[in-house]
């Protein structure tokens, strides 16, 4: 089964120095049918304002993924670790209990615009407190893994994350490990189709969509696209 979440559905913030999408609940916007969606808990596409910056906060044990959209950020926290990411780069930050995290805008006239993922981290696992690596120009490539398989970051949970960016007519399937995943549109039209239900959904650019029990998915670029499959077998 294929469910749609629209980019009209989320939920939304401009606070002058931040405009925001919240897939889920998050901040001000809270829905209590979408607290998350399995271990994935929270998927916002934000853009900061030149120099704008999240002040040091806490984080629930999560994994925090960012991918850089235009722009470049520093990642800072309390124990004094820090690490630099720009446009076509990512940054992973295994979040510890008790540190502080912050977000800077290292441009004085740029926007900063990215997708930040958290994942529920598996409390017996421990990974490198900072991550990055630079996004292949290819297709389809596997962006983060349990084990970090095929040079792809490395998370404290069963999640597989793919990175696809297709030409305008392209198409690809990709097995779905278990019985949830998460498709979403970063830009671009999709066409989705699912191996077991044959359900069709189309998602516009800036849209996501809810995979339930689909040993595999198909995804049609309509328009270029570039777009995440988050697997969650569990």
């Amino acid at each position: 089964m294929i469910t749609s979440r629209t980019a009209k559905e989320c939920g939304t913030a401009d606070f002058g120095w931040l405009q925001a999408r919240y897939t889920f609940s998050f901040g001000h916007y809270f829905d209590p049918k979408l607290m998350g969606y399995a271990s994935l808990r929270v998927l916002n596409q934000e853009v900061l304002a030149p120099g704008a910056s999240f002040q040091p906060r806490t984080y629930p044990r999560v994994d925090v993924l960012n991918i850089i959209l235009q722009g470049a950020a520093e990642y800072r926290d309390s124990a004094g670790n820090s690490i630099r990411a720009q446009a076509g780069e990512a940054a992973l930050l295994s979040t510890q209990p008790n540190v502080s995290y912050s977000e800077l805008n290292i441009s004085a006239s740029q926007p900063l615009t990215r997708m930040q993922l958290w994942l529920d981290a598996c409390p017996e696992h421990e990974n490198a407190l900072t991550q990055k690596m630079t996004l292949p120009d290819t297709t389809h490539f596997l962006l983060a893994s349990p084990d970090g398989e095929k040079g792809s970051l490395q998370l404290r949970q069963n999640v597989w994350i793919h990175h696809l960016d297709l030409a305008a007519g392209e198409q690809i399937t990709l097995p779905v490990r278990g019985p949830r995943a998460y498709l979403q549109s970063i830009h671009g039209q999709i066409d989705a189709q699912g191996s077991v239900s044959h359900e069709l959904q189309k998602l516009a650019c800036g849209d996501g969509a809810f995979i339930h029990q689909e040993n595999s998915l198909t995804v049609s670029a309509m328009t270029p696209l570039r777009a995440l499959l988050i697997d969650m077998p569990v």
